[in-house]
């Protein structure tokens, strides 16, 4: 897998940092509008853009449910947990995993919230099956313990995908996994210096393709190289607040 690129923006942001706090604002933001957008979308969210951006003001919505409401709130607060984690710059543990999934589904479905699901789940439309309920708390543990030695030997984006493909595969949760799995995704990036990425709605198809080919014949190109363009993009905002152009 080639990081030429991606390490060399990373490199001429990194020249920037620190930014000021003008620039940075104007960039979270921005980020979390545009994050909760897609990953609420993705999931079947009808808010759009504009929407989105009104109900993290705190803006009812007429017509839309309170459900869409609550996961664009829980969305922002999650992402705004993940910073936290960032700042601390630990490594991934049970309790991170479940507390993030606890915000997202705060209010929405707080039985579940946090804990592992007591029941087997099919994914509409996968080949992919998720290992059966009884087993999920060992899965998650194997997750958890082999992250630091994937940490040691994999490129920072490689291993963002990874926590990304290997949690959503396990499918801990009776809802809110893909949230969850972008937010973790999210969090290794950005322990790593990498700006956030955001998948598309509009690729919402290759997406979902990507990760069942890596669950089902242990293919992991093609969410790869969809990682990799989502990071690339996600370097345009600053170098344009910067002035700068991307390579």
């Amino acid at each position: 897998m080639n990081y030429k690129i991606i390490d060399q923006l990373k490199v001429k942001l990194d020249k920037y940092r620190p930014l000021s706090n003008e620039i940075l604002t104007n960039l979270v933001d921005d980020l979390i509008v545009k994050w909760t957008y897609n990953s609420n979308a993705i999931e079947g969210n009808t808010l759009t853009l504009q929407e989105t951006k009104v109900v993290l003001s705190g803006i009812t919505i007429g017509g839309k449910t309170m459900i869409e409401h609550l996961e664009a709130i829980n969305h922002k607060n999650a992402i705004l947990f993940i910073q936290e984690l960032t700042d601390k710059n630990n490594t991934l543990t049970e309790l991170d995993v479940k507390q993030i999934h606890t915000l997202v589904l705060k209010n929405i479905n707080d039985q579940n919230a946090g804990s592992y699901r007591k029941t087997n789940v099919i994914i509409s439309g996968a080949e992919h099956k998720p290992v059966e309920f009884f087993k999920v708390a060992q899965k998650m543990a194997d997750f958890i313990d082999s992250y630091p030695q994937n940490q040691k030997k994999m490129h920072p984006v490689e291993l963002a995908a990874r926590v990304h493909i290997d949690f959503v595969g396990i499918h801990p949760f009776i809802d809110g996994n893909g949230r969850t799995a972008r937010l973790l995704m999210n969090l290794e990036l950005l322990k790593a210096g990498f700006p956030p990425i955001v998948i598309k709605v509009a690729d919402r198809l290759e997406y979902y393709q990507a990760l069942d080919l890596a669950h089902t014949k242990q293919d992991y190109q093609p969410f790869m190289n969809l990682t990799i363009k989502a990071v690339e993009r996600s370097f345009e905002p600053y170098f344009y607040v910067l002035g700068e152009k991307l390579l």
